[in-house]
């Protein structure tokens, strides 16, 4: 791999930096409500499943 100096790192550093396409505002904050949503819907899920497990275990071990 060919070692670059310095001055030509830190140029080529800023070249790209400059390609950068920030989100805007709104789409960050339409990105952030979606998280929140699934991160909710998954908990909820997980809880369901979970309580499921947790109620076929009982009754098998309950069984008994």
């Amino acid at each position: 791999m060919a070692k670059t100096n310095p001055v030509q790192f830190i140029q080529q550093t800023r070249a790209e930096i400059g390609k950068v396409v920030w989100p805007s505002r709104r789409e960050v904050t339409l990105t952030t409500i979606m998280v929140l949503i699934m991160a909710a819907v998954m908990a909820l899920f997980f809880t369901l499943v979970d309580m499921i497990i947790r109620l076929g275990l009982d009754g098998v071990l309950n069984a008994f």
